[in-house]
Order: C-alpha cells, then sequence, then structure tokens
C-alpha cells in the first residue's frame, strides 16, 4: 500500500536516514538524478533548460539536477532566488559541486527557456509566494497559457481536459521539484500563486497536496522517485495517511466462493423514500446487489409500492410508513447494512429512522455486526443539532457507522471545520467527533476512520458529478459492509470501485449506468486480489 506522508513526516525520514549514516548531499544527489531522468526521458537533447532555484534545500536538488543534465550535454542556465553567499548546510555542497555560477533571478530569463525545473520552494512552504518569486511564477504560467492557446487553436488540446503533461511534450514545459511552487504540501491549497507543472518529481513518498486539490490539478503526472530513504523508517514514522488502492483493502475483502450461499453474503436494508423520490433508494439497492450482497430489500412507504414493484425484480420490498415499522424490521438481525438517506426527505421522520438503525443496544451481541450507512437527507436532517446524531452513534451498538456526506452536507454537521483546513484534516476531525467513518466526497474523496487513518481517492472521472452517483456510492458501501467488511475498509474499497466504474461508464455517464459497470470492476478485483494473496 502507498503511504502518504505530511511535510512534517517527510522531513522526520530525512533526519533518520541521515542520522543512520547517509549523508543529507547523497539524498540531495539522488533527488537531482531523478529530476534530471525525468527531464531527459521527456525532452531531446539542445533544448533549453533553465533551474529556478529558491534558498533552501529544494534549490539544492535543482543544483543537482543541472549539473546532471549539464553533464549529458543539455544547456542549462541556473537562476538563485536569493544571494548565494547566504546558501547553508547540503544546498550550499550542492552549489558547489554544480560549479558555483547562477544568473539573478528575473522573468525575462523565462521566456528563452524551453524547459524550467521548478526548484524554488517544495512541500514545506509556510507562506504565500510575493515579490520576485510571485513574478516568476506568474512568467512561468504566462509562458503555460501561451502554449495552451497555441494548442487549442491548432486542435491539439481541449482546454480543461488535463493534457498538460503530453502536450508539454510538444513546447514549453515544466517540470516541479517535490512540489509546484506555490501550492501547500500538506493541504494542496495554493498559498498567493503557484507553478502550473507539466510533471512533478517527488521523493520518497507522496504528500496531501499531490493528491488534494487545487494543488493536484497543478502537479501534472507525479514521479515519485527513489533516494535512499529505507521502507523501514517510513514504517517506524507510522504515517496514517494513504492513496486509495486496493492495495489498502484487498486483504479485507473476499469474492463469494464456490461452497457459499446468499444468506452467507448478508441482507442489506435500504429505507425507502416518498412516491415522487423513489429512484434515489432503488439505485443505492442495486448497486449493493451488484457488489455482492446477497439479499437486498428497500423499506418502501406504502404509496409507493407499486412504483417500487414495478422497477425493482431480484431486489425485495417490504412496506414500511413509520418508523416504529422500520424498527420492527431492523428486529430480523439478519439485516446487517441498513442505509438511510437516499431521496428519503428531509426532516423528523428521517431522524427517527436513523434512530431506529442506531438504537442497537450495545449488550446485543447478535446486532452488533450491523453496519449503517448514513447519506444524503439523513445527514441534513440532523443540520440543526449534529450533536445529537453523534450522541447516538457513541451510544449504539452497531458494528460501525459511515457517513457519506459532500461538502454541503458536511458544512451543516461540521461548521467549525468546514472553514480553513484542508480536507483531509477535516474528514480526520469529523470521525474522530462523531465515531462514525467519515467519507467526504469530491473530486479528491477522503475517507476517514476514527482511530485516524485516512485514504484520498485519486481514480474518480469528473463526469461522475451527476445526479443519483453519490446514491450509488452508497449502495456500494452498503453492499461491502453486509459482506464482513469494517466502515472503513466498506467505505475506502467503495470509493475505489465507484471511481473505476466511472472510468467504464466513461463520458455522458448517468447514474443508472453505474451499477451494471460494476460487473468488468468486480471480475478484475476478483482475479487481482485472489493473485495478491497468493503471492503473500
Amino acid at each position: 500500500m502507498q503511504h502518504v506522508l505530511s511535510v512534517a513526516q517527510m522531513g522526520e525520514a530525512d533526519r533518520r536516514t541521515i542520522a543512520g549514516g547517509c549523508s543529507g548531499l547523497k539524498l540531495m544527489e539522488a533527488a537531482g538524478l531523478g529530476v534530471a531522468d525525468v527531464i531527459a526521458a521527456r525532452q531531446p537533447l539542445g533544448k533549453r533548460v533553465l533551474v529556478l532555484a529558491g534558498p533552501g534545500n529544494n534549490g539544492g536538488d535543482g543544483f543537482a539536477a543541472a549539473r546532471i543534465l549539464r553533464r549529458r550535454g543539455y544547456p542549462v542556465t541556473v537562476a538563485l532566488l536569493g544571494d548565494p553567499d547566504r546558501l547553508k548546510g547540503d544546498a550550499k555542497l550542492a552549489f558547489e559541486e554544480m560549479g558555483g555560477e547562477v544568473e539573478v533571478v528575473r522573468p525575462e530569463l523565462v521566456e528563452n527557456a524551453d524547459v524550467v525545473i521548478d526548484a524554488l520552494f517544495g512541500a514545506g512552504l509556510d507562506r504565500p509566494l510575493k515579490g520576485k518569486a510571485a513574478e516568476l511564477v506568474r512568467a512561468v504560467n504566462s509562458r503555460v497559457a501561451e502554449r495552451r492557446r497555441a494548442k487549442v487553436g491548432a486542435g491539439l488540446e481541449i482546454p480543461g481536459s488535463g493534457l498538460l503533461g503530453v502536450t508539454g511534450r510538444c513546447g514549453f514545459f515544466v517540470a516541479a521539484v517535490d512540489l509546484p511552487s506555490g501550492v501547500s504540501g500538506d493541504s494542496g491549497a495554493v498559498m498567493g500563486v503557484a507553478i502550473e507543472a507539466d510533471v512533478t518529481i517527488t521523493f520518497c513518498r507522496r504528500k496531501p497536496g499531490h493528491l488534494l486539490f487545487p494543488g493536484r490539478g497543478l502537479c501534472g503526472p507525479v514521479h515519485v522517485v527513489d533516494i535512499g530513504i529505507p521502507d523501514s523508517i517510513v514504517r517506524e514514522i507510522g504515517p496514517r495517511t494513504y492513496v486509495n488502492e486496493p492495495a489498502l483493502w484487498c486483504a479485507a475483502w473476499h469474492a463469494p466462493s464456490v461452497e457459499g450461499h446468499k444468506y452467507a453474503r448478508g441482507h442489506v436494508l435500504v429505507a425507502g423514500g416518498p412516491v415522487h423520490a423513489t429512484g434515489a433508494s432503488r439505485m443505492a439497492a442495486g448497486a449493493a446487489l451488484r457488489m455482492g450482497a446477497g439479499l437486498v430489500t428497500v423499506a418502501s412507504p406504502k404509496d409507493a409500492l407499486t412504483v417500487n414493484a414495478a422497477h425493482l425484480t431480484a431486489v425485495m420490498i417490504r412496506p414500511v410508513d413509520e418508523a416504529k415499522d422500520f424498527a420492527e424490521v431492523l428486529s430480523d438481525r439478519r439485516f446487517n447494512s441498513v442505509l438511510v438517506g437516499p431521496g428519503f426527505g428531509v426532516g423528523e421522520k428521517a431522524q427517527a429512522f436513523v434512530h431506529a438503525v442506531l438504537d442497537t443496544p450495545q449488550t446485543d451481541t447478535e446486532m452488533a455486526g450491523r453496519v449503517a450507512v448514513l447519506d444524503a437527507d439523513a445527514l441534513t436532517s440532523f443540520a440543526d443539532r449534529p450533536e445529537t446524531l453523534f450522541e447516538m452513534i457513541a451510544a449504539s451498538g452497531c458494528r460501525d457507522v459511515v457517513l457519506t456526506p459532500h461538502d454541503g452536507e458536511f458544512a451543516r454537521l461540521f461548521p467549525d471545520l468546514a472553514k480553513g483546513t484542508s480536507r483531509l484534516e477535516q474528514a480526520r476531525a469529523a470521525a474522530r467527533r462523531s465515531g462514525a467513518t467519515v467519507l467526504l466526497k469530491g473530486a479528491d474523496t477522503v475517507i476517514a476512520a476514527p482511530d485516524g487513518r485516512a485514504a484520498i481517492n485519486v481514480n474518480a472521472p469528473a463526469w461522475l458529478a451527476t445526479a443519483g452517483a453519490g446514491d450509488v456510492l452508497a449502495g456500494i458501501i452498503a453492499g461491502l459492509a453486509v459482506q464482513g467488511l469494517s466502515g472503513f475498509d466498506a467505505a475506502v474499497m467503495g470509493a475505489w470501485c465507484h471511481g473505476e466504474v466511472g472510468q467504464v461508464a466513461g463520458a455522458g455517464l448517468i447514474a443508472e449506468d453505474l451499477a451494471p459497470c460494476l460487473k468488468p470492476v468486480i471480475e478484475r478485483l476478483a482475479a487481482d486480489c485472489d493473485s495478491a494473496l497468493e503471492d503473500n
């Protein structure tokens, strides 16, 4: 699995590696070699390279890259932001190894370059860029914009297509060292202005800023270079943030066995909405069944029974009007995953249904296997008193609770957390406060558990931003939880599968396309996870 290191953790990894006998200059040389290799793989000899170097270790990486590229025959100009006499430590040593010849930074240098290596500031930047640094960034971005306009005019690039990493090979090219200057390493926020890079070369592990927007949109493809920091040191530091990928949760999920039966794969109960809003719960139910749940039942209001029955076949229907009826259905211990929220309606009835789900005594060991997934209207219904929901979660005997808010719903439940911090820290803090796994939906979905683990999803296409896609996601999670996955594992696996399904469904997808497209995703997962388990 791929760990994600915070800026502080990366600094600690550097310190421990150096304390173990590897010099800081050796790490810097390895970083410079990684940068030079990426440039050489993309840009032919003869391209004029400009290294924009900052006064710290990021600049030192740039010095090392400049020396290696010159040795390989590239014409390289180095411009230093600051006074060479004030360089310190390993950056000074790399500067001296390079030969010590630098230009004073000025925007005009950018005009004469074919390739810019942004080694101004790495992931550790903690303040907005101003003055000369901001001028340089604007000069670089101006050339990027010119190239983009030229490509669009020639019909080679579609605005907003994210193809800068490809089209940059044909003209002006920008490579960022560690992280595009101006992007926060821990949050992905733009600090004043930030470089728009075609490619980013980082070291040891990715940082949150590579995965969280807007930083993620400025990095281009991210290459992670091994500079000699041992994996054992990364494990000692104990990062609890991960890139969401199958290696994170594959061991927790098992494809059906030949001797199994539907009752062993669990029974999901989905709370259905009123007659005018039945589609959301049906899509969620269908996704849960497709994801592998043995049985799925929609608890439908009586006046919506006919509508639901006309659309549902393998998904069963139970007539349920009031919360007391829902509680009676829930007394059947075979319902071990319950979803409330999609298309349900906001108000006291939703609150009562949530209470019925969570009102599982902690002493009831048979009911403790149940997972509650609360989405959409189930969350908004507690906007005026979110602490009531959190108290109910704390008192519940459910095995796990998963909350799946988008940004608006998150702000209603956690108004103080929705300001200022990164989405990663927002989700983490919300999980601690609520006692539930929190899946904060968005282009950079973050999933956080109450124990501090968190994962960032990276595979969702823009076409998933469509009505009903979130209902399908909630159903996928419920369908995984019913198979015995923890709330966190069900949420991270569900988010990844949702992204993959979006890729399979492709451009122009609508929510109804998603559940059928789960079939090839599950088929591939079954084969890959079985192979991974055999290898281990």
